[in-house]
């Protein structure tokens, strides 16, 4: 009987320390929504880099219904923080740099990069040339045809290169973008 009793305690002691540990509980979870509330209120305030580190603090002790969207944000802090890191000497490192991101599948950072030269010299025909690949390689074909029209008005070399430059496979069947490249013929 003995043991009945001694284990009956046990239920009690260990239920009295589940009772106890809630209200620990909730106050976690309501530390981490406020930490969760506060890096928030730094990524919409444009302070990547302090949300990007609230955010890893967060991450590890995160409740799952804020998990997934802190890594989101998390993501979404870096590649805000490396943007605004980003210092050229001079519009040819800018433009160096995009082309990597097109090499490597980044059209959204790339095509940030071309507006950007555009923004500083709206006759930098290179950017427009650019952002006419990004376009034919994402598969819009009005403005891959405005950008390269652009590109070639103010550099007419440009229509020379596209005529062999592969970016510009997806838009082959077009027939402007032939009537563009080839105005000879007509």
């Amino acid at each position: 009987m003995q043991d009945k009793g001694q284990a009956g305690g046990a239920r009690r002691a260990s239920h009295a320390a589940t009772v106890k540990t809630r209200p620990v509980a909730d106050k976690a979870h309501e530390q981490a929504l406020q930490h969760y509330q506060s890096a928030v209120q730094l990524m919409q305030e444009g302070k990547f880099e302090r949300a990007r580190v609230a955010f890893e603090k967060l991450i590890p002790t995160a409740p799952l219904e804020l998990l997934d969207r802190s890594k989101v944000y998390l993501a979404a802090c870096e590649r805000n923080a490396r943007k605004s890191d980003l210092v050229f000497a001079n519009v040819g490192e800018q433009y160096d740099y995009a082309i990597s991101l097109i090499n490597t599948g980044d059209y959204e950072d790339a095509r940030d990069q071309l507006e950007g030269i555009l923004k500083k010299n709206a006759k930098a025909d290179y950017a427009h040339y650019g952002l006419a690949v990004i376009d034919s390689m994402t598969g819009q074909a009005e403005e891959c045809l405005e950008h390269l029209i652009t590109a070639i008005e103010l550099n007419p070399q440009n229509r020379i290169q596209a005529r062999s430059d592969s970016d510009f496979q997806d838009m082959a069947d077009d027939p402007r973008f032939t009537e563009l490249l080839y105005p000879e013929t007509l």
